[in-house]
């Protein structure tokens, strides 16, 4: 095994376990008082707000859901041995990714920091929900060079839950608007990457058609 195929191993090791322990943290929530870390700064009457609630509870646990499955399409071998299994763990991340991300988007207009915070959030969400639909409707069109590309994009913004719980202890550490920051921080880097990996795929991959 080259030296390029034994790193994209182990960094494909270590992203699946940096999602897995994300994707299961929602369930925290469920176990002892919310009123911790990111919820601690908000207010009694948000908390208590039923439509914030349903979405804040529809994005953490389909998120971290969507955060749990999607590392697992990037499997060549899955793609080829079980194709069946791919295309369901797929539907499946989609469905997850969409709720979520209009979830996303609505609890975000209440986020901490103001209007750029808030700003940050909802872009993200955006463009979580943008890729991700341009991604089924590529693969509906038999376009897998575009639905592969999507996906990549796609993940990126889902794992922006892992990248911002790396990001904001750091930030805390040395600025007051480290939350501000961290709304862009969490997902455009991921994206720059994610642009970076798609550039180097073949073009008879990734290309329309």
């Amino acid at each position: 095994m080259s030296i390029v195929k034994s790193l994209k191993k182990v960094l494909y090791i270590f992203i699946a376990i940096l999602a897995t322990i994300v994707g299961v943290y929602p369930l925290i929530y469920f176990l002892i008082d919310r009123r911790f870390g990111l919820l601690a700064s908000k207010t009694a009457e948000l908390l208590a707000d039923p439509l914030w609630n349903i979405c804040f509870y529809l994005h953490i646990i389909l998120g971290g859901l969507a955060l749990l499955i999607g590392w697992i399409q990037f499997s060549l071998s899955l793609r080829i041995r079980r194709p069946h299994l791919h295309k369901i763990i797929g539907k499946s991340y989609v469905v997850a990714v969409l709720v979520s991300a209009v979830a996303g988007i609505i609890i975000g207009t209440n986020a901490s920091g103001g209007f750029f915070t808030a700003l940050g959030f909802i872009m993200l969400g955006v463009v979580w929900f943008v890729t991700t639909l341009q991604a089924f409707v590529s693969i509906r069109k038999a376009n897998v060079g575009k639905h592969q590309a999507m996906m990549i994009y796609s993940y990126s913004c889902t794992f922006a839950a892992v990248t911002l719980r790396i990001w904001l202890p750091i930030l805390t550490s040395f600025t007051s608007e480290a939350y501000l920051i961290v709304s862009w921080l969490c997902w455009v880097p991921n994206l720059v990457i994610a642009y970076l990996i798609v550039s180097s795929i073949p073009s008879t991959v990734t290309s329309p058609g």
